[in-house]
């Protein structure tokens, strides 16, 4: 039994270890942005197109802990709130997950608050087992960086998302965006979840 498990690992790494060889191929071709977000004191490139308010938000493809697909069209009709992190085992990026996952319980079944990050699903499995986190889900980016890519916050050279909070209305529209400026600090948890209060509270429109 041991030994099954242990080719199906091997497996499964090799498969990822294929895609990221293919999407860094990719990767090659996306749009630069290299003014927007900084590490210590130097700014660093993202790949991919920038997202603005208003914006009709862009499908993306991520799996979940089991690597099954998860898309934006699985939340038809639902407020979502992405919080974008580096590394879930870094400490910024442990307690921005928390924070949002201690949320989960303040807003209604309309509303779903998401975690995305390039770790691989093992880990982040792992990081939600040990701090108790089972509220919010946590989606890993690493196998095709779609997300990324089609948001503008994959980091050039490391294979990482920046730290950004997004918030999608319940009809696809992008309503609030925020990419922390520097990517060791923290996001500003009260005015995201201000704008998620605000659209809450509005009237569903009449079908």
């Amino acid at each position: 039994m041991k030994l099954t498990r242990y080719f199906v690992l091997i497996i499964v790494n090799l498969l990822f270890a294929f895609n990221v060889l293919a999407n860094t191929a990719s990767t090659n071709s996306l749009p630069e942005t290299n003014n927007l977000v900084m590490a210590g004191e130097k700014f660093i490139t993202l790949l991919g197109n920038q997202i603005a308010i208003g914006d009709q938000a862009p499908n993306f493809k991520v799996v979940n802990g089991t690597f099954s697909p998860v898309t934006l069209a699985d939340f038809t009709n639902k407020t979502l709130l992405i919080s974008v992190v580096p590394s879930l085992d870094t400490g910024v990026c442990s307690l921005q997950t928390k924070r949002f996952n201690d949320e989960v319980s303040n807003f209604s079944d309309e509303v779903v608050m998401l975690t995305i990050s390039n770790d691989l699903p093992f880990a982040q499995k792992r990081f939600c087992k040990n701090e108790n986190v089972e509220k919010v889900q946590v989606l890993s980016d690493a196998v095709w960086r779609d997300f990324g890519s089609q948001y503008g916050l994959l980091i050039k050279d490391m294979g990482l998302l920046t730290r950004a909070i997004i918030i999608i209305d319940n009809q696809g529209k992008v309503s609030y965006k925020e990419l922390v400026k520097n990517i060791s600090n923290h996001p500003n948890y009260d005015l995201a979840l201000s704008e998620l209060n605000k659209l809450t509270s509005v009237t569903q429109p009449q079908q």
